[in-house]
């Protein structure tokens, strides 16, 4: 499989995005703290029938971002449309993961370039689980905490990583040290606080925007996700268009990398269909 590392220039930002394959296009955005690499189990055999894009959006993965800059759900949205026009594309599958799954919905909602959805735990208005977390992290006290902790947080990332897992001895060599070299980029942490600062204004938008999504969608949920509440799927189920729900047992919030066959399998099944 050959991958190409390419850049876009979006309304003065740069988004480092990787496409590999051939055929329909098939978009990938990650959750928080992520980026391009979390879908390095998957884009192989996606590549296989799709050209896929799998984004950085900025201030995550290998985009850098000024310490001013918002990046918030809503903001990132109209960044990944403005890329979709950048790259000419008419018709668009999009996979979206977490965080990158609340985008997907925003973008799908305001964009009839998205053709369908397969969303992977996404944030979504349903769900509470770290909603206590989060305003503790923006306010003032939480905030300097964040800043204090986030240089000499790589000892405890490996315990963080694994609690993503529902059975963290699934996790591919490597991920640890792939995702800390990239969440301790410069800046990062003024990217993050910048995202959360916005968070619970961009799930009450969502809330309204998901009813106008008109694009087919497939719900992806592992049963032992401690990050976004799979009971929160349902209500998600009885509002997207054509929606389907797929559990993949054992599995924790990362079900892409924890069992990327089987979720292959899924994505390529709902969107060839």
């Amino acid at each position: 499989m050959q991958i190409e590392k390419l850049t876009a220039e979006i309304a003065g930002d740069r988004i480092s995005y990787f496409r590999a394959g051939a055929g329909p296009p098939l978009l990938l955005l990650h959750g928080l703290l992520g980026g391009s690499f979390c879908w390095r189990r998957n884009m192989e055999a996606l590549s296989q029938c799709h050209t896929v894009f799998a984004v950085d959006m900025p201030g995550h993965g290998e985009s850098d971002a000024p310490c001013h800059l918002d990046c918030s759900m809503q903001a990132q949205a109209s960044r990944v449309s403005a890329l979709l026009k950048h790259l000419k594309l008419e018709e668009v599958d999009v996979v979206g993961a977490s965080w990158g799954g609340a985008i997907a919905m925003l973008l799908a909602a305001q964009n009839a370039k998205v053709r369908s959805l397969v969303l992977a735990a996404p944030v979504n208005p349903w769900s509470s689980f770290g909603a206590g977390r989060i305003r503790f992290l923006i306010g003032r006290i939480g905030s300097a905490f964040l800043r204090t902790v986030w240089p000499v947080s790589r000892p405890l990332y490996r315990t963080a990583m694994a609690r993503m897992y529902g059975d963290a001895r699934r996790m591919p060599a490597g991920t640890v040290e792939g995702y800390c070299s990239r969440v301790m980029r410069p800046g990062r942490v003024n990217n993050i606080l910048n995202t959360l600062r916005s968070w619970e204004k961009d799930v009450n938008t969502l809330r309204a925007e998901i009813p106008k999504i008109k694009a087919r969608s497939l719900l992806i949920w592992g049963t032992r996700d401690g990050a976004v509440d799979v009971r929160s799927a349902e209500a998600l189920k009885q509002i997207l268009p054509e929606c389907e729900l797929r559990l993949i047992e054992g599995a924790g919030h990362l079900p892409f990398e924890e069992t990327p066959e089987e979720f292959n399998r899924l994505v390529l099944d709902f969107v060839e269909r």
